[in-house]
């Protein structure tokens, strides 16, 4: 069984959107628990025990959201060692190009040291229905690697 934990910050509803999606990907692998929680409730205790993290974020200011910064600002440190190579993706929406917030977001999957398992995907201007095929797919591969863990 492998438990899959997938943080992130939404205001406009389009990244809530998309985590969505990533948690349905996630359920559709069997035995597989998913962790749905903004960056501002997740925990420590929920990167620890998790076998897969998924991170999303709007872009804000060409920067990840305060919200999902907060959790890995908590996390960094208490985590250190304990968390390299754990398989990772991750998503972000923006009003215009994505590239630079999936790109923020994918050093922090570097910082971590966690193990990205799949290209990002980015949602421009709102969430389309291929973007949510896009996320649902992103779950899938994020708990496939998370059991195989």
């Amino acid at each position: 069984m492998g438990k899959v934990l997938i943080v992130y910050h939404s205001l406009s509803g389009n990244t809530k959107k998309m985590a969505e999606a990533v948690a349905e990907g996630a359920r559709s692998v069997p035995d597989t628990e998913v962790i749905l929680k903004t960056g501002l409730d997740a925990t420590i205790d929920d990167l620890l025990a998790c076998d897969g993290i998924a991170l999303g974020s709007p872009d804000y200011f060409s920067y990840m959201a305060g919200g999902l910064k907060d959790f890995l600002d908590r996390t960094y440190y208490p985590s250190q060692g304990k968390v390299a190579g754990k398989p990772a993706v991750a998503f972000g929406s923006a009003g215009g190009p994505t590239d630079k917030i999936l790109r923020i977001l994918d050093q922090a999957i570097g910082w971590f040291k966690f193990r990205k398992i799949a290209d990002s995907v980015g949602a421009s201007g709102g969430v389309s229905p291929g973007v949510l095929v896009e996320c649902r797919e992103l779950g899938k591969k994020l708990a496939e690697a998370a059991s195989a863990a």
